[in-house]
């Protein structure tokens, strides 16, 4: 590209600019109208009780008022308590069991399958013996994990097991998410339920627990997670008032960093630099030790291509040439950084500058340490939105009901409807047979749609997320790059820099942003495909398309990194000139690659003084949370709550401080990358004369040896 030229009315970012992408923003409107009506679809065919709550065997929602089942919350599941060990595990929304006379995935009878319970079975009963006892209450006890419909205790119990209105047995069960699963525990390596380790399977035949094993172990898992939630609540609510103070010690300590940077910016490179350049000396020694010391043994010499390949590498560290290759490596990588330290010096004082630079800008725009807050509360919203869509889409299914009988059937399978099924022709042909809830399904347009509004789901949340992101980088990019050229900084800056870029923006550049994010989406997209068609191709064997998948995943996530580089840019040249997306991208692309070696340079000293700064801030800040929940500070010992794990405030502490810091440094970076494109754009068009002046800071000046002739530095 060729540079740019002398603008005598350019002053820094255009005020008197238009509307860029206009059909992009036109698309975006449409796209987010579209989501609207997709979102307000959902919300009126979905139903997230069937999440949330159990389902019985007639689709009914267990606990729901105006129902027989309004006094029953809890679900008991009959695959959980079969005869026969259970095929299936945990409870789903099928409707039925799987016995030795049905394979899996056969509509099979085992009635009643899902009934909903006021309270879960605390106790082993079989039907048969409730009925026969002499106990007070046993019959009536057992008559709440019968059907709603069951209403005559004196009805003969093989007919009541016949007629299927009540289980033939019943096992103690833990609550869990509103289901019942069996209360299996392990005393002493023994797998018991309740304190028996046999039981009445109703049948007459007493049969081992751990024929339920299968069918709850998952339950269990899930129960032993719930406790271990609680334990985390209670943590939570004794250690809240701490884990903010550490937080905002975080917060404080990222301002600090940030404000010692302008100082101590230049000593923490160079002395990176000396202790890499010292750290390879050392290795080099170490290497020559170790090829000296192993002079004269046995087998030491020995030659890498006579010993072959071997699984125990400690085996080559007995070999003098193995030493050697590491010292001739590490002296070619201990003169190739020297002779770039040399030819890249003045590179390095520059980065070092711009870095230095960038902590003066955020000290006179402080609210851009705030704006992260704003495009986080934005990624929320979006986020709650494409969530919520999501679950109401997967729960727009309709209840679908099945013809299930033990006889042979000719209905057998047949979808039927519980409102008219006991008038039907299949009653009479088939005696045996009921009506009972399957499956959760639809045959209409929208229910064959579904998955497609579901595609369209996610791919508008990674569109608005990317939005959101542009919009953010977009608005400091035009307050920092109004910072760069006041002439006079900073009697020249706006008087509020930040809300000026963000109005400039949403008025004249949302459909700018709107091109970006819909690129950068539609790779998202295609990645999350490929990541989805992965999952599912990982039990094949076909290696061919593994390998080609696996090409096409790296591919792509090469490119989804090239473009948010380039889109960076592209919105720092939208804020400061207003050029549409594609010419903001080239004129960026152009300009870095004209100063490839000052980018690559730029580039690795800021990644390395934002991980050095994040590993002192979240290390620091952990390290004091450690001895501060552990109580191992004595001053304070007493202070420190009692916790059940203390490492649960130990990790919020230092996951919150990574993402402050990272909140801060994401500010931090989009000023350093905003003042080195206007650094390039300030060479370029300007040369130090009266009539062509630079706007660089007098630091950068004076590294350069440039001046402004005729005019003092500001």
């Amino acid at each position: 590209g060729t540079p740019q030229k002398y603008d005598p009315t350019f002053k820094g970012p255009i005020y008197d600019r238009g509307c860029t992408d206009i059909i992009c923003c036109v698309l975006l409107v449409l796209a987010i109208v579209g989501y609207v009506v997709v979102g307000i679809v959902a919300w009126t065919h979905g139903d997230p009780r069937k999440v949330i709550y159990p389902t019985d065997s007639r689709g009914q929602f267990c606990g729901q008022q105006g129902t027989p089942n309004e006094y029953r919350s809890q679900l008991r599941d009959a695959r959980l308590h079969p005869g026969k060990a259970p095929v299936c595990g945990v409870p789903a929304e099928g409707a039925c069991a799987f016995t030795h006379k049905h394979p899996p995935n056969s509509l099979c009878p085992l009635l009643p399958t899902q009934i909903c319970v006021s309270k879960c079975p605390d106790r082993y009963l079989t039907y048969l013996g409730a009925y026969s006892s002499r106990t007070p209450g046993e019959l009536e006890y057992y008559r709440q994990f019968c059907v709603p419909e069951f209403k005559n205790p004196q009805k003969a119990p093989i007919e009541v097991l016949k007629d299927k209105e009540c289980p033939a047995m019943i096992i103690p069960s833990t609550p869990l998410a509103r289901r019942c699963f069996p209360a299996i525990r392990a005393k002493k390596g023994v797998i018991m339920i309740g304190n028996e380790t046999t039981y009445d399977d109703g049948r007459g035949h007493r049969r081992n627990v751990t024929e339920l094993l299968e069918g709850a172990k998952k339950a269990n898992v899930v129960l032993e997670t719930r406790q271990l939630a609680m334990k985390i609540f209670e943590d939570y609510t004794v250690s809240w008032y701490w884990i903010i103070i550490g937080l905002v010690i975080a917060m404080v300590a990222s301002l600090i960093f940030i404000v010692l940077l302008r100082f101590l910016a230049g000593i923490m490179v160079w002395v990176m630099i000396v202790m890499v350049i010292l750290v390879l000396g050392y290795g080099i020694f170490h290497c020559y030790l170790e090829y000296a010391k192993l002079k004269g043994e046995a087998g030491s010499d020995v030659s890498l291509k006579d010993l072959g390949f071997q699984t125990d590498l400690r085996v080559y560290l007995h070999l003098r040439q193995t030493w050697l290759a590491f010292m001739i490596i590490l002296c070619i990588v201990e003169v190739v950084i020297i002779l770039l330290l040399i030819f890249l010096r003045k590179r390095i004082l520059i980065a070092i500058t711009l870095i230095k630079e960038a902590s003066r800008a955020i000290g006179h725009i402080m609210m851009s340490l705030l704006f992260p807050l704003c495009t986080f509360f934005l990624l929320c919203l979006c986020i709650a939105y494409w969530a919520s869509t999501a679950v109401f889409l997967s729960t727009s299914n309709e209840a679908i009901y099945k013809v299930f009988n033990e006889t042979a059937c000719q209905f057998s399978g047949q979808t039927c409807k519980p409102e008219t099924f006991n008038t039907s022709n299949v009653t009479k042909l088939c005696p045996d047979a009921q009506c009972l809830f399957a499956f959760y399904g639809g045959e209409t347009a929208y229910h064959k749609y579904l998955i497609v509004f579901q595609f369209f789901n996610v791919f508008m949340f990674f569109w608005l997320a990317n939005f959101v992101i542009a919009l953010g980088q977009v608005t400091l990019a035009g307050a920092f790059a109004s910072y760069y050229w006041a002439f006079k900084k900073p009697d020249d800056m706006p008087a509020f820099p930040l809300f000026s870029a963000f109005g400039r923006a949403l008025r004249y550049h949302t459909g700018s942003l709107a091109f970006g994010s819909l690129i950068l989406a539609i790779v998202q997209v295609i990645r999350v495909t490929l990541e989805y068609l992965d999952h599912k191709l990982k039990a094949a064997d076909n290696k061919f398309a593994k390998f080609l998948l696996s090409c096409l995943k790296c591919c792509f996530w090469c490119l989804e990194k090239f473009i948010k580089f380039l889109n960076r840019n592209a919105y720092i040249m939208i804020a400061i000139y207003g050029t549409n997306f594609c010419t903001s991208a080239r004129n960026a692309f152009f300009l870095l690659m004209r100063n490839i070696i000052r980018v690559a340079v730029l580039d690795k000293v800021t990644d390395f003084l934002f991980f050095l700064g994040k590993l002192l801030i979240v290390g620091s800040v952990g390290i004091l949370a450690f001895f501060f929940f552990t109580q191992r500070i004595k001053l304070i010992q007493d202070t420190a709550p009692p916790l059940n794990y203390y490492w649960v405030p130990i990790l919020t502490v230092i996951v919150g401080s990574y993402l402050i810091a990272h909140g801060f440094f994401s500010v931090y970076g989009m000023c350093v990358d905003t003042l080195f494109l206007c650094f390039l754009e300030d060479l370029e068009r300007n040369d130090g004369s009266a009539e062509k002046p630079y706007f660089m800071s007098p630091d950068l000046k004076k590294l350069l040896k440039k001046t402004n002739k005729g005019q003092p530095d500001a």
